[in-house]
C-alpha cells in the first residue's frame, strides 16, 4: 500500500493557509497527537472545534491520539532546558514504552493522513518523530511512504534600507 504522511502545525498558520495546505495535500484524516488541545492559544485548531471546521471547510476527517503525544513532564523539560537531544531521546524512549510504532496497523490508517502538533515547522517538534517511527515500521511491513512536512510560506519581514552616512565636507 501507498501512504502520505503528512505533518502540519498550526502556530504561524492562518485558518485559511493551515486549511489550504491539508486540501492542496488531499489529506483525508488529521491526526490530533497534541497532550492539551483544547488551550485558548489553539485558535481555530482548539478542541471540538478543529473538529467541525476540518469536515465543513475540507471534507477531512479527524481523531485523536494520545498514544502519540508527550507527556506534560517530558513537555516541562523541555521548555526548561530547550535541550532537543534529551527530549528526541525521552520522547522515543516514551514511544518505546507505549509500543509504538508497533501498536499502529498500517491497515487501519488512511491512505493520506496528517499528524497535527502545534509547532510551525517539524523541525524539533514530536510529530516528526512519530511520522518517522509510523514511516520506519510501516516500509519494514511492505507499504510505500512518503513523509511531507506541511509548512507554510514564511515570509521575513522587510526591512527600510540602511541610511548612509553623510560624508563630512
Amino acid at each position: 500500500m501507498e501512504f502520505l504522511l503528512c505533518t502540519i502545525g498550526f502556530a504561524g498558520k492562518t485558518a485559511e493557509e493551515f486549511f489550504r495546505l491539508l486540501k492542496q495535500a488531499q489529506v483525508e484524516k488529521l491526526i490530533d497527537i497534541r497532550l492539551n488541545r483544547g488551550g485558548q492559544l489553539s485558535g481555530f485548531a482548539k478542541h471540538p472545534d478543529l473538529a467541525f471546521f476540518l469536515q465543513k471547510v475540507a471534507g477531512i476527517d479527524y481523531s485523536h491520539e494520545p498514544q502519540l503525544a508527550p507527556t506534560s513532564g517530558l513537555l516541562d523539560a523541555y521548555r526548561d532546558s530547550r535541550d532537543w537531544a534529551a527530549y528526541e531521546t525521552g520522547f522515543l524512549g516514551l514511544m518505546r514504552d507505549r509500543g509504538v510504532p508497533e501498536a499502529f496497523d498500517a491497515g487501519m490508517w488512511p491512505e493520506r493522513a496528517a499528524l497535527l502538533c502545534s509547532e510551525p515547522g517539524p523541525e524539533k517538534c514530536h510529530r516528526r518523530l512519530a511520522a518517522d517511527l509510523l514511516a520506519a515500521h510501516w516500509r519494514e511491513q511492505g507499504h510505500s511512504v512518503e513523509i511531507r512536512h506541511l509548512i507554510g510560506a514564511r515570509v521575513k519581514p522587510s526591512r527600510p534600507p540602511r541610511a548612509k552616512p553623510k560624508s563630512a565636507p
